[in-house]
């Protein structure tokens, strides 16, 4: 629980990873693709402040303790919510599965009702996708899943939510009550084609789907203002501000405030989520630089409303606790009809 001027936050990390980009587990032959991968995220890595910054063979693979230390003990964090990504055609053993991510419960076993592991559909593995997905929820008692539809998969460079293929796996994830479907739609990640991470799958797939709740990680940048138009109709459609908060807040504070204006606006306080995107950054300085921030006061920015405190702890936890059913200590809790709607 953060603690600012006498206010109580309570935060919900909704984007969290424990990957293993070790040069171990480069796959043979694909090696140049894992490098390029983890070297990708380690250039987001610099736009956090210098101070934050790791040396590269501590990012490639951090430890039980580390996550403890940068999560728990440091990094404000109340709740983590595990979002699994498996590149299977680039590493051995995956680059972050649910299985790996679900193991820290066991490493860290003080922490384990605090962390939530999400697992991952891809529709062009089929019927045995679906055993797999089936199995997954009941290991881990699913709520939620991670689809990255660019993601290599035998000579395929993506797929799209709106297809038949995957409208078989969203019926199964209501079938199984899992209501949580994260989908990366942001910056696209080397060599990964960026075209296949455009936004325009998810509102037929939203629209569809209308007990399934669609949480849009890195909000779609760059296609800043598809997202918020598409999103401002589909009520079951969410801003995940992973990346959002930490590639840009530091970096490029102008271009930050336009973004979270433009969310602000258009999908509003209550459909957005924090998530610090660990390792790639460290939750504590966007937790507290959050807390901190407030819309620039010159013109340009002047038809953007102002955050509240209300906004942030939203944002921060609130939300997305409701989505997970977290419980919220009552010292944290808003009044009903705090904030603004969009």
């Amino acid at each position: 629980m953060y603690e600012k001027d006498g206010e109580k936050y309570f935060v919900v990390d909704s984007h969290s990873h424990f990957w293993d980009a070790s040069r171990e587990n480069w796959k043979p032959g694909r090696e140049e693709f894992a490098k390029g991968w983890i070297d990708c995220f380690y250039g987001y890595h610099q736009l956090g402040p210098p101070e934050t910054h790791w040396d590269y063979e501590r990012y490639l693979k951090v430890s039980a303790e580390d996550f403890e230390r940068d999560m728990f003990i440091e990094g404000h964090v109340d709740h983590v919510v595990f979002q699994s990504t498996y590149l299977y055609d680039w590493y051995t053993e995956g680059f972050n599965t649910a299985d790996k991510n679900g193991g820290i419960k066991d490493l860290l076993p003080q922490y384990s009702e605090q962390i939530t592991v999400n697992g991952r559909f891809d529709p062009r593995e089929g019927d045995a996708g679906l055993k797999r997905l089936e199995e997954d929820s009941k290991k881990w008692n699913l709520k939620g899943v991670k689809v990255y539809t660019a993601e290599w998969y035998e000579g395929s460079r993506g797929w799209r939510l709106d297809s038949p293929e995957a409208y078989r796996f969203l019926e199964k994830c209501q079938e199984l009550g899992i209501k949580n479907i994260h989908a990366h739609k942001g910056p696209t990640i080397w060599p990964l084609d960026k075209d296949a991470f455009s936004v325009v799958d998810v509102d037929a797939a939203a629209t569809d789907h209308q007990d399934l709740n669609f949480i849009i990680e890195h909000a779609a940048i760059p296609r800043i203002e598809d997202f918020c138009f598409m999103a401002v109709q589909e009520p079951n459609v969410y801003a995940g501000l992973s990346v959002v908060i930490g590639g840009l807040m530091h970096a490029r504070p102008k271009f930050f405030a336009k973004v979270m204006g433009e969310l602000l606006f258009w999908v509003g306080e209550d459909k957005m989520t924090f998530g610090g995107d660990y390792n790639i950054w460290v939750p504590k300085w966007q937790v507290e630089g959050f807390v901190d921030w407030q819309m620039p006061d010159d013109d340009a920015f002047t038809d953007y409303g102002k955050l509240t405190t209300a906004t942030k702890k939203k944002i921060l936890g609130l939300n997305a606790a409701k989505l997970y059913d977290i419980p919220v200590p009552a010292e944290c809790q808003l009044d009903a009809g705090a904030g603004a709607m969009a």
